[in-house]
């Protein structure tokens, strides 16, 4: 059987998993960051139009802005408002996922994986198990040759 040509999806929780783990991210604010990824520089109402998407927090933009995952790129000035920007942090993140939904490897190391730890959860460790399949399908399907069509 063929595999899909665009099977990026495939791992998406497992990989969501990992980098909410990592950086400790919750899922909404994950949601916004991939959102706000491709805005190039935004507005405050930017921001609150796709927050009204997710599951509702008091002071989220705020909170991102505070723990550096938003920061501010050009200051009001007179009828110029506020433009904003994903933090380097963020943009390095969100660019880490995409190189894992393209076959690159989450690391397995107690250092660079907090899932890799040992007093972990249940579920962190269900999930550890889920990385190592992971990366084993990733390594078994960078080196195969696509299949010739017919």
């Amino acid at each position: 059987m063929k595999t899909p040509p665009n099977d990026y999806l495939k791992f998406w929780r497992v990989v969501r998993y990992y980098i909410k783990s990592k950086y400790g991210l919750g899922q909404s604010d994950l949601d916004i960051l991939l959102f706000l990824y491709s805005e190039g520089y935004f507005g405050q109402e930017k921001f609150l139009e796709f927050n009204e998407t997710v599951s509702w927090e008091v002071g989220r933009f705020h909170k991102l802005k505070r723990q550096g995952w938003i920061e501010i790129f050009r200051k009001r000035k007179g009828k110029e408002k506020t433009l904003y920007d994903l933090s380097y942090k963020s943009k390095r993140i969100i660019g880490s996922i995409y190189k894992i939904l393209n076959g690159e490897e989450i690391p397995v190391s107690t250092a660079a994986n907090p899932l890799f730890a040992k007093n972990v959860s249940y579920s962190d460790k269900v999930y550890r198990n889920a990385i190592i399949q992971m990366n084993a399908y990733q390594r078994e399907n960078k080196y195969r040759k696509p299949e010739a069509e017919d």
